[in-house]
């Protein structure tokens, strides 16, 4: 129960109360403006978390693709023949395994065929480069991910 007291000075009377702090909590608008203000730094987080994973799948794609293209020049110049597909590579001992292409999240990579020869004694051709199989394009170079 709250008791007010009247105390009389002068002209003007002045309210106290008794046993009551002045002021007990936030009001709804305080707590409206601070759960809006956290509201937009967390949109600004996930938006920054976003541009860095989709950072870190373009430098995996581009790992990716420079060690299946090593290990398919290597293969060539070892065996005096192209491989024929990923999976000869992983046979032969060149990749442990095919990677998975970070931008489809499946192993589908477009191999390129083509009747170039790398050195005088191949025998025969093949496989001489891989793409990843996303049309999408990167936010960051503009240029299609199969282009890569």
């Amino acid at each position: 129960m709250r008791m007010l007291l009247r105390i009389r000075t002068g002209d003007s009377s002045v309210r106290k109360r008794c046993g009551v702090p002045a002021r007990a909590g936030f009001t709804l608008i305080e707590l409206m403006i601070v759960i809006t203000i956290i509201l937009i730094l967390i949109g600004m987080a996930a938006q920054r978390y976003e541009k860095s994973v989709q950072h870190a799948r373009e430098a995996t794609l581009k790992q990716d693709l420079m060690v299946m293209r090593q290990s398919i020049d290597n293969y060539t110049l070892d065996k005096q023949a192209a491989p024929q597909s990923l999976e000869d590579l992983v046979q032969a001992g060149y990749l442990r395994k095919v990677p998975t292409d970070p931008m489809t999240g499946a192993a589908d990579w477009v191999a390129q065929y083509d009747s170039v020869v790398l050195s005088p004694d191949q025998t025969s051709t093949g496989m001489v480069d891989v793409h990843s199989n996303s049309t999408r394009v990167s936010p960051f170079e503009n240029t299609p991910y199969n282009e890569w």
